[in-house]
């Protein structure tokens, strides 16, 4: 006689093949539309699966808006996309209360109209050029999920995802983003150039006309189900134990750090470092085929998500050290 906890694990498993099966189909579609960012498509559809905002770094005509459309697309969701500027103001990301008048009574009324906010993927295109309160009227909608216009709070549809891009090489008229708002962001994604023949099919497919965008794979219900799926995924606890060493030792303050974070670190990564990671390696997991994450997924995601949530001093500067490369020394120096 087959135990009932037996045939849970059946069908558990036989869900997670089945929606592995189906994430996959969206991978290959997503990198059949963006030639040459398959390293960056994954990344995003790793945020994607975890319901966790991206920030995306890279110079122009890199395909960030296309991925970002391709993303929404493929699981059906509605997509807003915001060019952010020196004079956006905050209400024209929430919305704002107009004055209006009622049909049936004539009486004047307040009535609320909705901004790029209410969506389900919102894009957020040069972020770090709009004035620090703008920016912080995103913050709101991307630790809360709501926004609040006129003392009177509006709830967001799940799913909700913010993508933000960062020109790299512009600096003047730009505001850079604070550490909490940085720390929403699941991952920090550096965006190279295409190999040459990358490139060249970029261009023969970009000039014989507009690729169309995949097909969705999901309704909104199936990938809530699909994300719940993903974030219950039980996580050894050597992979755990890892994920927090490993922040651990970026504090100089905490007796895990080593001397070279002592030397060069001015903050570390907080406990949402290892949140995020494991978060992240079990979506990883799923698109690798597997059922729980090990410790190469940690590995693997530790740039994209701390790299932000590192904080280099001004020892660090004047050597020329980074967080990448504080990162990398971690990798080498941290038991796993």
């Amino acid at each position: 006689m087959i135990s009932q906890s037996t045939t849970d694990v059946h069908l558990a498993r036989e869900k997670v093949e089945s929606f592995t099966e189906r994430v996959q189909a969206i991978r290959e579609s997503l990198h059949q539309v963006v030639v040459g960012q398959d390293v960056t498509i994954d990344l995003l559809l790793t945020c994607a699966l975890t319901g966790s905002h991206a920030l995306l770094v890279g110079v122009p005509g890199l395909a960030k808006t296309l991925m970002v459309k391709a993303l929404a697309s493929a699981f059906r969701w509605k997509f807003k996309r915001v060019q952010f500027t020196p004079d956006l103001m905050p209400s024209d990301i929430t919305g704002y209360e107009l004055l209006s008048r009622d049909e049936q009574t004539g009486q004047p009324r307040m009535t609320f109209r909705p901004g790029p906010v209410f969506a389900n993927l919102l894009l957020a295109d040069e972020i770090n050029r709009a004035a620090p309160k703008t920016q912080s009227a995103l913050l709101e909608s991307m630790a809360e999920k709501h926004v609040t216009v006129g003392g009177e709070t509006h709830e967001l549809a799940e799913p909700f995802l913010v993508v933000a891009t960062q020109n790299p090489i512009e600096q003047e008229g730009t505001y850079p983003l604070p550490e909490a708002q940085l720390d929403r962001f699941m991952m920090e994604i550096h965006i190279d150039y295409p190999t040459p023949e990358q490139e060249e099919e970029i261009v023969e497919k970009t000039t014989g006309g507009t690729p169309p965008l995949p097909e969705a794979a999901f309704d909104r219900a199936e990938f809530l189900e699909l994300r719940d799926l993903v974030l219950s995924v039980p996580a050894p606890k050597s992979v755990v134990g890892y994920s927090v060493r490993l922040c651990g030792a970026s504090r100089p303050g905490d007796p895990r750090a080593d001397q070279y974070a002592k030397d060069y670190v001015a903050w570390g990564a907080g406990p949402r470092g290892p949140q995020n990671l494991m978060w992240a390696a079990k979506a990883r997991a799923l698109l690798e085929g597997r059922t729980a994450p090990i410790v190469e997924d940690i590995r693997a995601l530790a740039l994209p998500i701390l790299r932000h949530r590192i904080i280099p001093n001004h020892r660090a500067v004047g050597d020329g050290v980074n967080s990448e490369k504080i990162i990398h020394h971690l990798l080498e120096t941290v038991a796993h």
